[in-house]
């Protein structure tokens, strides 16, 4: 007892520790300001988190002055001093969508600063136990930070960083538990207390699992699509239209598709991840079967989509088509199916009927540099001259800068002089 009164005797008079803190208070809210800038331009452009971010008002720094230097912590700086610091006096909150994004803001915050200490709460919680869990992160403040400012010695400030669900958890057990006086010791109620943070747990790891997959969904996708007009290209530059090279296909039979039994995306993601390797025949044999399972009309029109990819890639140009005419078919608003029936077109030396698609995907979406290119190549060979200049004229100012559009500037210019 003897102990903790001369613990709490070095504490600063109240009333002294009140006007420290009146006079230093405009320096930590202009502070405040410039550290949540600071972090946002190291932060942002990778992320596109919530920022929280507070001052603890007078009262708030004594409680917790006094609660934590009755028990012993470390979380005082400058005991003896006539103002104490605990760590938390200038805090923020980073609030993240998923939980990748709570490691590449530590790894952003240890990069850009110098971190003291990172501590993370409720991590060693069983599963019958409830309590929020959340990453704490004390910082030293950049010197820059602090200049013209009137701060006491000694100052850092603690960074939280927690998922969306993590804070809403955060925030009601605050309200429930550390607000009040009451502590639950009922046990059916400690049971749904953790029943609740056990839920909300699973449910960060499912929606990063979802993001997980997304990724990588559209990571297949983005080579799968570039591949295509990779192949388009140079298709394009072959009389016969073919293909040269070879894929390699598998030796596939029926039993060979182990999702048919699984998820759409399941079998989409296999097809697509088949695609890139090359095994186009396996793509197509999975798309066949989920367009056989007749889903709804919006999943038709992208699967058609897809497997009419994988026939382009296979040089079967008749099915490739047909493929992107039941896309439109299925979902007319889409601009994309219409621009593949004109790649397709155009490559079948088709151009009027290529002309015809090109300018129904570009009503629905003025704003596509590459489709006025190649729009452009079938007025070429049309002999429109003035036209395909014009729709160069319009690539570039969408911001198209590529070769091929000055090489067929050449060209057109060539034919122009012979007229």
């Amino acid at each position: 007892m003897n102990g903790d009164k001369q613990k709490l005797s070095s504490i600063p008079d109240k009333s002294s520790l009140v006007k420290k803190y009146n006079a230093f208070n405009s320096g930590f809210e202009i502070l405040l300001a410039r550290l949540e800038t600071e972090l946002k331009f190291h932060i942002d452009p990778f992320l596109h988190p919530t920022y929280k971010s507070r001052v603890k008002d007078f009262e708030s720094y004594y409680r917790k002055l006094l609660r934590v230097f009755s028990s012993d912590s470390d979380k005082i700086i400058g005991i003896g001093t006539d103002f104490p610091v605990i760590t938390d006096i200038i805090g923020i909150r980073i609030v993240c969508a998923f939980l990748q994004d709570l490691k590449q803001v530590e790894r952003i915050l240890n990069s850009n600063f110098t971190v003291i200490e990172i501590e993370r709460k409720g991590a060693d919680r069983t599963f019958c136990e409830f309590g929020y869990e959340s990453t704490h992160v004390l910082i030293s403040i950049p010197e820059n930070l602090k200049e013209g400012l009137f701060l006491p010695d000694n100052l850092i400030f603690e960074i939280q960083v927690r998922t969306i669900l993590q804070d809403a958890w955060a925030e009601v057990e605050h309200e429930l538990v550390y607000k009040s006086e009451f502590s639950p010791f009922d046990l059916p109620l400690k049971r749904k207390l953790a029943s609740i943070n056990a839920s909300l747990s699973l449910a960060d790891i499912i929606f990063q699992e979802i993001r997980d997959y997304q990724t990588k969904l559209n990571s297949e996708m983005d080579k799968r699509r570039n591949s295509f007009y990779h192949q388009v290209d140079i298709a394009g530059k072959c009389d016969d239209n073919s293909v040269s090279g070879e894929d390699p296909i598998d030796d596939l039979n029926g039993n060979d598709l182990p999702y048919v039994q699984g998820t759409i995306d399941d079998m989409i993601l296999d097809a697509i991840e088949a695609h890139n390797s090359g095994n186009l025949e396996r793509a197509i044999k999975i798309y066949t079967v989920i367009i056989s399972s007749k889903p709804n009309p919006a999943v038709l029109s992208v699967i058609y989509k897809h497997r009419g990819m994988a026939y382009f890639a296979s040089s079967d140009y008749e099915a490739a088509l047909q493929d992107f005419r039941a896309s439109v078919q299925n979902n007319p608003a889409d601009f994309r199916a219409y621009y593949y029936v004109g790649i397709v077109l155009s490559v079948m030396n088709r151009d009027e009927e290529a002309e015809e698609a090109f300018n129904k995907s570009i009503s629905l979406n003025m704003y596509q540099p590459y489709l006025y290119l190649r729009r452009a190549r079938s007025y070429y060979n049309m002999g429109r001259y003035h036209d395909a200049l014009e729709d160069l004229d319009k690539a570039c100012a969408f911001g198209l800068n590529k070769p091929e559009e000055k090489n067929l500037r050449m060209k057109i210019a060539e034919k122009m002089d012979t007229v």
